[in-house]
């Protein structure tokens, strides 16, 4: 039986990602996992094929596809072995443009999102700060009116394409009030705006991640985006599409780690036998495809919730600690499974183990989600 996401147009989508991964990606990320950030040159060609617009109007280069496409997308990419790949074209098309997409004037959109759509611009969000994350209202850093521009100074922090990207939206408090926070566009090059430094991660390593410093960076009235004062809901919003992809990643890891435990039990031979002859690894895994499984189904039913215009920040807060939890669960049984081969670094399986782990951390820790479901009770 034909279920919702497996619609023909979807099925295409697919097959063309995975044979960019295959042929773009596989080959060449342990170089990228060395030089710590994905080629140019890769996302322009990624730009080129379409895939970097896909909820975006037709004007600026968009295909005008729903949530559930765009779910698909981020699902297949996901299949990639390398999730600092992966993490780096979701910031740029679940967790940053979105914000020039939703509350970008007709001007800005105009100026900036046919690069976007292209590739040729890379995007980068600023909120998370060494203080405040999840918790948006605790932002500290400030934004003042002078004449004709704002003036932002602060420290952003935990920023993915923080040191390669050339377009950032940056939150800043713009008001006394605890929510009272604007978004601006800031451009790579604009005098004050630098990058402090850049961070060595556990994993992710193919993904450039930077400390920003905003020290009395000017920037014309023309990039506020959105209304001034609006810029915490803009946030709140948008974490909906952004916890939806975290999501993806967290199932294709598990998908890959699946198959790829698979494949290595019933070859690895032990005590007389394959593996795949141990009752506990039979069943554990049998077991750990079923949560997978599942998990898929109902990060599938968000996004058609998504697309039925309904308000699901519980359902999505849901997913975004089930999966984060999950990948955890599947990819260190997974590893256990491959012994003393699951502890090798550059192997496919150590990989996976590492760059699990900050899914039920980034965009969301598991305890914020699970406090977001529990007050909506």
């Amino acid at each position: 039986m034909q279920t919702i996401h497996d619609l023909p147009e979807h099925e295409l989508l697919r097959e063309q990602v995975a044979r960019f991964i295959a042929r773009e990606v596989e080959p060449h990320g342990q170089a990228w996992e060395d030089r710590g950030f994905v080629p140019r040159e890769v996302l322009r060609r990624m730009g080129a094929a379409g895939m970097f617009g896909l909820m975006y109007e037709s004007a600026y280069g968009g295909a005008e596809a729903d949530a559930m496409t765009n779910l698909v997308f981020a699902e297949a990419l996901s299949q990639s072995t390398f999730a600092g790949f992966i993490i780096t074209v979701l910031v740029h098309t679940d967790m940053a443009s979105p914000h020039l997409h939703h509350a970008g004037s007709p001007a800005q959109k105009r100026k900036y999102l046919p690069r976007v759509v292209a590739g040729e611009l890379v995007t980068a969000v600023g909120i998370t700060e060494p203080g405040a994350g999840s918790d948006v209202a605790g932002i500290r850093t400030s934004a003042k009116r002078d004449g004709d521009d704002w003036v932002l100074n602060g420290t952003k922090m935990f920023i993915t394409n923080g040191v390669h990207a050339d377009l950032y939206f940056v939150a800043a408090k713009t008001g006394p009030g605890k929510r009272e926070v604007s978004m601006f566009i800031v451009e790579k090059g604009t005098p004050g705006f630098s990058v402090g430094r850049a961070l060595k991660k556990t994993g992710w390593l193919s993904s450039d991640t930077a400390e920003l410093v905003l020290d009395d960076v000017r920037v014309p009235a023309a990039n506020l985006l959105g209304e001034e004062g609006k810029g915490f809901y803009s946030v709140m919003k948008n974490f909906q599409t952004e916890r939806i992809a975290l999501a993806a990643m967290a199932v294709g890891h598990c998908q890959q780690a699946l198959k790829l435990t698979l494949d290595y039990v019933r070859q690895r031979q032990a005590f007389g036998g394959p593996l795949w002859d141990q009752q506990v690894i039979r069943q554990r895994i049998s077991m750990l495809d079923a949560k997978t499984r599942a998990a898929r189904q109902f990060m599938y039913h968000c996004a058609w919730s998504v697309t039925q215009g309904h308000d699901i920040v519980q359902e999505v807060s849901m997913l975004k600690a089930l999966t984060g939890e999950l990948v955890n669960e599947v990819v260190q049984a997974c590893q256990q499974f491959h012994g003393g081969m699951g502890y090798i670094r550059e192997t496919a399986i150590e990989r996976l183990w590492r760059d699990a782990r900050v899914l039920a951390i980034g965009g969301g820790a598991t305890e914020v989600m699970l406090e977001e479901v529990a007050k909506r009770y």
